[in-house]
């Protein structure tokens, strides 16, 4: 049977001391030394053990939770001293399955793997979607040795990103399997191989090819009945039947102030920054004078994996308090990844680049404009500053939809209204081709002209609205109005903008108890 090289020692541990208790920590040490994982992965491997004993088809135990404690193997146990017997059938033969083993640790991920563990159990084709450098591939390899017991026929992984054709995805497949390809259009010969195969096939790395990829998925699962898909991308297949789960960032600590060492590592993107950081440096501690610094690294990198390792791989040249000094600069500064990694993730600009460059004209001037909000705002302000001329709002909503889908444009609909924002690096990406295409006075004029504007309406709705009300709906804006006074006030900016912007703003300054700023800004405004 096929297992997993963690579940596999999970089973010879619990089988070599049948009939005891084997601790979750024995259980730990053994399997992941050395190495602080969460007690879900350790569940994940023993769930996927006991699918592959085939525990789930009648009353075969083979494995027993002893609760607060850990496990038992429970099934019988004999040792031979006899040779294992050839194997001559074909079918018993190992199998060349495709899964390539990383040896790079992930963190804070099991109880997402554990959850496409199970959409896999219920569903044929689903999609791993996140930004670029979210960790969708590391996943996906994860997720594929938890269920790779499951399928009688192996699991493979087709790695997509070095195609450039689409016609070549079907050939890559075929490859993969170890098929050979006899005609120009491999599919209909790869349907008819797959017809009586049970086996999970992995596409990694779709969005380049995004079309190809979700007609290839689609005709898969609609044409075989026991081959399951599961793909990465930057965006949704869009494919008949497929089931979509978005790769969230690691967690992080969101309170620098007094934060511990302790306290600072049960975060899983912490966990990792350190991982990589004594990676490169080997002496490479956190302690608490400088534990804030790497949280705050960790926080202006919004929890992406891949950004935070490059950060992590820096501190040997810049230390971590200088390296948070410089985060202003990047991509300039985060340049520096693995050589065998793709081109791709070897630098976050490149990073950046790959998802840039996969944009409409229209999907690349859309984010460039956003690039000039902080935080997240609403429909409203975001179609003010981004349309272009001749655009209408409805072109440009659905514009800003497409930049939700392809993972650039976080959207939060937990609200009464859904708030729409740019993750710090991608609003610095953003920010530098705005600048490059030479539109940053043009977009930053609409925004300050866009916040005068409501802060006008504000102050004519401030005796007719109730106070809280009057809050709820005009104090989000706070944050966008200093940077549209900042702009006004600026040598190339408009004072007259910046003058009325400053006196519209006091009723809000003094509701928000922001005295101190909002003398400063006053007396800046006076100087004029």
């Amino acid at each position: 049977m096929r297992i997993g090289s963690r579940a596999l020692g999970i089973l010879v541990a619990m089988a070599e001391r049948a009939g005891e208790v084997v601790s979750k920590r024995e259980l730990f040490d053994i399997v992941w030394p050395n190495t602080a994982i969460e007690e879900s992965s350790l569940r994940v491997h023993v769930a996927a053990l006991r699918k592959a004993l085939g525990e789930d088809e009648g009353d075969n135990r083979y494995i027993a939770t002893i609760p607060g404690r850990g496990y038992r193997f429970v099934a019988p146990v004999a040792t031979s001293g006899q040779p294992a017997p050839r194997q001559t059938d074909a079918a018993a033969r190992p199998r060349s399955d495709g899964i390539v083993v990383t040896g790079i640790r992930i963190f804070g991920r099991d109880d997402f793997v554990a959850s496409l563990d199970a959409l896999l159990y219920e569903r044929r084709l689903v999609t791993v979607v996140g930004p670029g450098g979210m960790g969708k591939t590391s996943v996906a390899l994860a997720v594929t040795e938890c269920v790779a017991p499951r399928y009688s026929d192996g699991a493979f992984i087709v790695e997509l990103a070095r195609l450039a054709d689409p016609r070549l995805a079907p050939t890559a497949l075929a490859t993969a399997l170890g098929k050979p390809v006899r005609s120009k259009d491999a599919t209909p010969e790869l349907l008819e191989f797959l017809q009586d195969k049970h086996m999970l096939v992995v596409l990694d790395n779709c969005e380049h090819l995004i079309d190809a990829a979700a007609e290839l998925a689609e005709r898969i699962t609609q044409n075989t009945s026991q081959v399951s898909v599961l793909a990465t991308s930057r965006e949704p297949l869009r494919a008949l039947g497929e089931t979509v789960a978005r790769l969230p960032s690691l967690g992080f600590p969101t309170r620098l102030q007094g934060l511990t060492t302790v306290e600072a590592l049960s975060f899983p993107a912490m966990q990792l920054f350190l991982d990589r950081a004594k990676a490169t440096r080997s002496d490479f501690e956190l302690d608490d004078s400088t534990v804030p610094f790497a949280a705050d690294i960790c926080r202006r990198l919004d929890g992406i994996p891949l950004a935070i390792e490059l950060a992590a791989g820096r501190v040997d040249a810049f230390g971590t308090r200088e390296l948070a000094s410089l985060l202003d600069e990047r991509f300039r500064v985060l340049n520096r990844g693995r050589r065998t990694a793709l081109p791709r993730q070897q630098t976050l600009s490149a990073t950046f680049d790959w998802s840039y460059e996969l944009l409409s004209e229209s999907e690349q001037s859309v984010l460039r404009r956003l690039s000039v909000f902080v935080g997240a705002v609403s429909m409203e302000p975001a179609l003010a500053v981004a349309a272009g001329s001749g655009q209408s709002e409805s072109t440009t909503a659905a514009v800003i939809a497409g930049l939700v889908s392809k993972s650039l444009v976080a959207a939060d609909t937990t609200g009464p209204a859904t708030q729409y924002r740019l993750l710090e690096s991608t609003r610095s990406y953003a920010r530098e081709k705005l600048i490059e295409a030479g539109e940053s006075p043009a977009a930053a004029r609409r925004h300050a002209s866009y916040y005068a504007a409501l802060l006008d309406r504000a102050n004519s709705e401030f005796l007719s609205k109730p106070l809280a009300e009057w809050m709820a709906e005009y104090s989000s804006c706070i944050d966008n109005v200093h940077v549209a006074i900042d702009w006004a006030l600026s040598p190339d900016g408009d004072g007259d903008v910046g003058v009325a912007l400053t006196a519209n703003a006091v009723p809000l300054w003094t509701r928000l108890t922001l005295l101190e700023e909002c003398r400063t800004r006053v007396e800046r405004a006076l100087s004029v």
